[in-house]
């Protein structure tokens, strides 16, 4: 199967964290599965990072309907599954409703597993804006009672930036004291919040925090991805093509009002 993984950052402006996910998705994914990076356009952002963007949802509207629209090309492309690698879940809602391929959200993956299996989590960020549209998230998957805790980590922020150069002292140390306030609070699983330190917690080898299992949302996502798409396959669970949230136009009229709207076809890869 082929896996179109969305990343909210640029290719190549951190080739440190590019090689890590890469590693990554290789080390988890099923034989026979292909994952193909995506990244946001390279005139996004001057800088490394769209640190400085994620923070208002004036800018996430944006980036949430370019996340949306991926999640059509990937299905037009012929993909299997689609995955939103943001904590965030940009564009998950939407692209949920525009494309029938499985589309799987880093976050919301991982909320869902911890609640299903009765194990209530503590989320890990390091970005403090970031903290109220994730919470507002939990609360719109009605998912509140599964949250044990949510840490700001102090000096989370310096430590993510010092391991993107190679030293991962501080992260840890962080993190750690973080992990362990969450246990206290009633955590029970550790979730990253974001998708970096969850790259560096997987390149570490980290799979424990604070004596708490530590629940690798990336990788949760291709899993289900790839579960997905086997469901679907064995005819045991697969997508709704009925009612107003689940029905779509016929394909020509959908080119028409995308033409109308933005300007041109949402094409493939």
């Amino acid at each position: 199967m082929r896996i179109w993984f969305h990343k909210h950052t640029v290719e190549g402006r951190l080739p440190l964290l590019d090689q890590w996910y890469r590693e990554h998705l290789d080390a988890i994914a099923s034989p026979g599965t292909v994952i193909d990076v995506r990244t946001l356009p390279a005139d996004t952002y001057r800088g490394d990072t769209p640190f400085g963007l994620v923070g208002h949802h004036s800018a996430q509207v944006l980036f949430s309907e370019y996340f949306a629209h991926s999640a059509v090309r990937a299905e037009r492309a012929g993909y299997d599954a689609w995955i939103t690698a943001a904590g965030q879940d940009p564009g998950l809602r939407d692209a949920r409703h525009l494309a029938a391929i499985p589309t799987l959200g880093y976050g919301e993956t991982a909320f869902f597993l911890s609640a299903m299996t009765g194990q209530r989590f503590g989320l890990l960020g390091f970005m403090p804006l970031l903290q109220e549209p994730i919470r507002a998230n939990i609360t719109r998957y009605g998912l509140d009672s599964a949250l044990a805790a949510y840490e700001v980590v102090p000096g989370g922020w310096d430590g993510v930036h010092r391991s993107l150069d190679g030293d991962f002292d501080q992260f840890m140390t962080v993190y750690s004291e973080a992990a362990e306030r969450a246990r206290r609070a009633g955590a029970e699983v550790i979730v990253p919040a974001e998708g970096i330190p969850n790259e560096i917690l997987w390149h570490l080898g980290v799979r424990e925090l604070g004596g708490l299992p530590v629940v690798d949302p990336a990788g949760l996502a291709v899993k289900f991805a790839e579960l997905s798409d086997n469901l679907r396959h064995l005819q045991i669970f697969s997508r709704s093509g009925a009612g107003y949230w689940h029905g779509r136009p016929d394909l020509e009229t959908t080119q028409h009002l995308e033409k109308v709207f933005i300007g041109s076809t949402l094409t493939g890869a």
